[in-house]
């Protein structure tokens, strides 16, 4: 637990004095073509981003949740290996969980494209 301590406060220096060390020796040079917005290169054709399409942000996130999820499967399959029943039921509840969020998921309707 102390070294877990030690890292953070560390770490925790180091980039303090890393942003300390970048503004105090950054370039300041302004420029107004600089200081203007751009989209990958060009102008920005419009003032300011729209409304995010709500269904394609629900599908992100429960994919990015999900994907998580699915990483654990590896770690826990090396883990349960040795573990006889009472680890594969544990990998069992698991995926059950993941089924369930699923099912939750397409009940709501949040893959129906409309």
């Amino acid at each position: 637990m102390q070294e877990l301590a030690i890292a953070f406060a560390v770490f925790g220096i180091m980039s303090a004095v890393m942003i300390l060390v970048n503004f105090l020796l950054g370039p300041r040079r302004p420029n107004p073509a600089r200081e203007k917005p751009f989209e990958c290169g060009s102008p920005p054709l419009q003032a300011s981003i729209g409304p995010v399409n709500l269904p394609f942000f629900l599908v992100a996130l429960l994919f990015l949740l999900l994907d998580v999820e699915v990483v654990f499967f590896f770690p826990l399959a090396v883990a349960f290996r040795g573990r006889g029943l009472a680890g594969f039921a544990a990998l069992g509840v698991f995926v059950l969980v993941l089924a369930l969020g699923f099912v939750y998921a397409w009940k709501k309707g949040i893959f129906r494209w409309s």
